[in-house]
Order: structure tokens, then sequence, then C-alpha cells
């Protein structure tokens, strides 16, 4: 199987390049001044991200860029051990259109499962005790601001698509991927990439990007978003944003549907707790 940083052979004449504002995904319109402010933020933001980053502006980058990488991936059974804990309740657990009604426009089915323990920079206690290792170890990832598990069962695709905004970077670290790797990839820009149990991955999901399970197994990454490198004045432009982010509308109803559905999972995990020994 290939190494998760590897690649189609690259043409070098081609230069990647970034579409800027909600170009290449469906615009989140909705009815406030807020969120119309926030987005013309945000398309401009964007700008200035691409032109300060530290690191360039790659689809996807060289795991030694991020020298915490490595660390992440010593340290994957540990995280494995508690993954397979939460999966004994797969069925459960919400697709992630239910937490995070935008993704309506990429995935509407219940292949795609989640399950949080950072979400939009809030953190889920209740899914942190579940997972002391997997939070510990997330938390060498300076930037955080998304962590959970990403659980694609068998059969799904999503389309291509771009994230909303380039200020953040995305990490898979794989967990369960089965085989055969012909049939279950992701493509970041032009480069088609391969998941490796105990392997990271590291892009840029500003580029548009599609992914899919062609297997007849359920694929499992740790999926992570942490705050990309940047300089002055993107860095000043950037705080501001994230600071801002969670009085828009798609983000605190994404927060109210995770609350909505966790206190439903851990009343019948109580429930079950409770219930007799035959």
């Amino acid at each position: 199987m290939s190494h998760p940083d590897a690649a189609v052979e690259q043409d070098t004449s081609y230069e990647p390049k970034q579409t800027f504002g909600t170009d290449g995904i469906n615009p989140m319109d909705r009815p406030s001044r807020i969120t119309r402010f926030f987005m013309g933020i945000v398309s401009w933001a964007e700008g200035l991200n691409y032109k300060y980053a530290k690191l360039g502006n790659p689809p996807v980058y060289d795991n030694a860029t991020f020298p915490w990488a490595a660390e992440i991936e010593k340290e994957w059974p540990a995280i494995r051990k508690e993954l397979e804990q939460v999966l004994q309740r797969q069925a459960d657990l919400p697709s992630f259109q239910d937490i995070s009604t935008d993704v309506k426009t990429i995935s509407t089915d219940n292949h795609w499962k989640t399950f949080f323990l950072l979400g939009f920079g809030v953190k889920s206690e209740k899914a942190v005790q579940s997972c002391p290792e997997t939070w510990r170890i997330v938390n060498k990832i300076p930037g955080l601001k998304t962590a959970m598990f990403s659980i694609f069962e068998p059969g799904k695709h999503l389309p291509p698509h771009r994230g909303p905004y380039n200020g953040v970077l995305r990490m898979h670290l794989g967990l369960i991927v089965p085989e055969p790797a012909d049939k279950l990839a992701i493509r970041v820009d032009k480069q088609v990439c391969h998941w490796e149990e105990g392997k990271v991955l590291i892009f840029d999901d500003a580029y548009e990007h599609e992914a899919w399970n062609h297997t007849d197994k359920t694929r499992v990454v740790l999926f992570v978003d942490f705050e990309k490198p940047l300089k002055f004045p993107a860095l000043l432009v950037h705080k501001i944003l994230m600071n801002l982010a969670i009085f828009t509308p798609f983000l605190r109803e994404g927060l109210d549907n995770h609350k909505e559905w966790e206190k439903k999972f851990y009343a019948e995990a109580e429930k079950l707790r409770n219930q007799p020994k035959a």
C-alpha cells in the first residue's frame, strides 16, 4: 500500500490553485447579517492566508514539515484501542450532517458517521472521558480546532468539494484501513493518496477534494483540523475570525445538535449499564 505522502506522478508544469470564498462548495446562506458579514471577511481573509502562509500552500504536506506528526504516529495503538470501544455502538453514532447541517450539500445518507471529542473549538467532556488517551495525544497538535473519529462505512463516496476556510489544515491518522487499497482513497487537487494504519496524512481541505470507500468494510481515521501556520498580518485577521466564528448560525447549530445527540447517547449508555444482569 502507498504511504500517505505518496501521490500520483506530478506534472511539474502544473501549479496548484485555490479558489477563495465559497467557490466550489454550496454557499452557506443564512438570513443573518452576522453571517453575511462574517462570510465576506472570510473571503477576503483567505487571500491573505494564501499570501502569508509560513509553509507555503501545497495541497498535501510532507509529514516532516510538522515535527509533532511522528509523535502522533508513535501513539496510534492507544487511539485505536479507544476507537474499538466507541465502535461497539457504531449504529448509534450520528451521521456528520446530523451535527453539521451544511454537510447535507455533499452527504445525505447515513454512511459517514462521527464521534467528536472537540468540535469547532468546543470540547465534549463526555467523549474526552471515554477517550482520555486520544484526547491527551491530539493535544500535542498546535492550534487544535476539531478532533473526531471519521467513520466511512462501505460504499461511501464524498463528491468533490472544498472546505469553507483555508486558515486551517486537516490531518487524518489511519486507524482502520481495509483492503484493497485501490478501492479506498482521497483525492486532494490532483493528488490521490491512500490511508495507512498508524500513518498521518496532512492536507489543505481548501483545495477541491473527494474521498471514497468502495470496499465492503468500514474505514476509520482520526480527523483533526488545526490552525495553518501564518505570518502577520494574516495571523491577526485569522485570530479575530476564529473568535467570531462561534457566533455564526452554522457553528452554533452544530454545537446545539451535538449537545442534543450526546444527551440521548449517554442516557442510553447509562440505561444499558443499569440493566440487571441475566
